[in-house]
């Protein structure tokens, strides 16, 4: 399944909720502000590093996993990824 950071950052929000943990109490101890823990939830974040995203995950009780891509590409695959190129046009 090919997510984009919106998707995650949806994933991120869902799984702190389910915690009942607030922005500033899982942001704290990664050393994060809750500025960017903000960022990351709505896909607004410019970049952030890998490192960053697995201890963010792993506080969550969530996995970053990677995987090969499928062959061809779906449909919502590309479409996403033309969406995608739309919006960083904009």
């Amino acid at each position: 399944m090919h997510m984009d950071i919106q998707e995650i950052g949806q994933k991120l929000r869902e799984a702190r909720k389910s915690l009942r943990r607030t922005q500033t109490e899982i942001a704290a101890p990664l050393g994060m502000s809750r500025a960017t823990v903000s960022a990351i939830e709505n896909g607004t974040v410019s970049e952030i590093g890998v490192r960053k995203l697995m201890a963010l995950c792993a506080s969550l009780g969530l996995a970053l996993s990677v995987a090969p891509r499928s062959q061809r590409p779906t449909f919502i695959e590309l479409r996403e990824e033309q969406r995608a190129a739309l919006k960083s046009r904009a």
